[in-house]
């Protein structure tokens, strides 16, 4: 839970109704000095409401360019970001031929396996050559290859399930799956912090949702005895099935799941776990298993594990995993596995080799030292910046560390200021967090190196001074190294 200093609330909220002020004054003008001018729309009511779309006009396209920086090159430790600029005040932006080479702390490159690799490139290259870029087909048609089937297999091998079924993108992955294991008459307790997807997916699916306090148990307890209580709305008659959804790592706050009392209440109430791994799978855990390998949880208790192919394996796409019953009903049921493309067989074939590397089964250990890498820089990166004043979320071994701005004004001057120095980082803000809780995103990756990191933690020091977004006091030894890094 995230307890925001008055004096930061106070000022980011003045900060936001300036710019609604300012937003609602330039409106009112141009409705004055454009009413001349002939409605095209001859009848049709406007596809773009004036308030519908406020927030973009008159804040997104305000900071446009701290968003959707094109780049030119693979998303490795260092990639080519192109340079844009702009000769309507940010409306638009045009692309030029000049790109900067920045390090990247804004890509799910995990791994490392983004870039080339020498055991997974080639591989990808021999199946493109073999089987095209796409199916062209459904599953249940002729979008099914053997290396569907040798990836279906081992992902179940790898998580530890009966069964596995795989999709072409991860947000389907749960938007689409959802509504088929639940609908009217059951019943979805849901993280409050939990992804677009699974909201998404839990309203489309027509059953109950209810919300716990995020990484509670127990409210998650709470919630659950009052509904069972209370039974289905109107009728009160038992809920037909209970589904808690829960993530492994949540993505704007690199926090762990509390997984172990989250299983221990659902086993004692009947309701399933469904259990998002998109951020800790191969990430986290000794051998990449993700948080049930990491917090000690038998995969067993978890009824469904879901996952991404995006962040720790270089590819995408998504899979559910469970017993051998459920995976046969969603492939006869799902709509993302009847009706949509298949997963590209070298998007296959990198996940593969990519697993095959996390094993060992390549025949070096380069998996088991990227593992090692990941989980040292996480940690380096976290304490340094901790121990420099900034408020960092999240918790030891997540390769996910957001640094919060809160007002508006900074999240462009951080943004931009970062940018200039070579370094690229990600900044989120509403409506994918909360109004006030606007941050940078920072993403670690195994394929960066200890030089790496320092000139980033410089460059963010730096920045971060200029800003001011150094909340807490600064550790004596901390101080004293930046004063010898500045005299440099």
């Amino acid at each position: 839970m995230i307890t925001i200093p008055y004096l930061t609330a106070l000022t980011t909220y003045f900060s936001y109704g300036l710019l609604f002020a300012f937003g609602q004054f330039r409106d009112f003008f141009r409705k004055i000095f454009d009413w001349w001018r002939v409605n095209n729309l001859q009848g049709y009511a406007p596809i773009c409401l004036g308030l519908e779309d406020f927030y973009t006009r008159r804040l997104y396209l305000r900071i446009q360019d701290c968003f959707g920086r094109p780049i030119a090159s693979a998303p490795d430790a260092w990639f080519d970001v192109v340079e844009r600029y702009s000769n309507d005040y940010n409306k638009t932006l045009k692309r030029t031929k000049n790109k900067s080479r920045c390090l990247n702390l804004g890509s799910y490159n995990y791994l490392g396996f983004a870039a080339s690799d020498e055991y997974c490139t080639p591989r990808v290259i021999k199946s493109l050559k073999r089987f095209s870029p796409s199916t062209c087909s459904a599953r249940v048609d002729g979008g099914t290859t053997t290396l569907h089937t040798e990836l279906e297999e081992s992902v179940a091998n790898f998580v530890r399930k009966p069964s596995a079924i795989v999709l072409g993108m991860g947000y389907v992955t749960n938007s689409a799956i959802l509504p088929v294991l639940i609908g009217k008459g059951g019943l979805i307790i849901s993280d409050s912090l939990n992804h677009n997807s699974i909201v998404n997916g839990a309203r489309g699916s027509g059953a109950t949702v209810r919300v716990f306090q995020h990484n509670t148990p127990l409210h998650l307890e709470k919630v659950l005895r009052e509904q069972i209580a209370e039974g289905q709305p109107r009728t009160h008659r038992p809920w037909k099935k209970i589904i808690v959804i829960v993530e492994g790592i949540y993505s704007m706050e690199g926090e762990l799941c509390k997984l172990p009392e989250i299983v221990a209440i659902c086993k004692k109430y009947k309701a399933y776990v469904y259990l998002d791994e998109a951020h800790s799978i191969g990430a986290v855990g000794k051998s990449g298993r993700g948080v049930c390998e990491l917090l000690g949880v038998d995969t067993a208790d978890v009824d469904i594990m879901m996952g991404t192919f995006t962040k720790s394996f270089g590819s995408c796409g998504g899979y559910i995993a469970g017993s051998k019953e459920l995976i046969q009903y969603l492939k006869y049921s799902c709509p993302a596995h009847l009706y949509a493309t298949s997963i590209s067989p070298p998007a296959a074939q990198q996940i593969i080799s990519a697993i095959k590397v996390i094993l060992g089964e390549d025949g070096t250990s380069r998996g088991a030292e990227k593992l090692a890498q990941i989980r040292e820089n996480s940690n380096f990166f976290r304490s340094e910046l901790q121990k420099m004043g900034f408020e960092v979320l999240g918790d030891n071994d997540s390769p996910v560390m957001p640094i919060m701005l809160y007002n508006p004004a900074k999240i462009p001057a951080f943004s931009r200021g970062c940018l200039m120095q070579k370094v690229a980082v990600v900044t989120v803000a509403f409506p994918a967090t909360p109004l006030l809780l606007a941050r940078a995103r920072i993403c670690i990756s195994a394929a960066h190196t200890k030089e790496d990191l320092v000139k980033a933690l410089e460059v963010i020091s730096e920045v971060g001074d200029l800003v001011g977004i150094k909340y807490f006091p600064a550790e004596p030894a901390k101080l004293e190294q930046q004063k010898m890094i500045k005299m440099d």
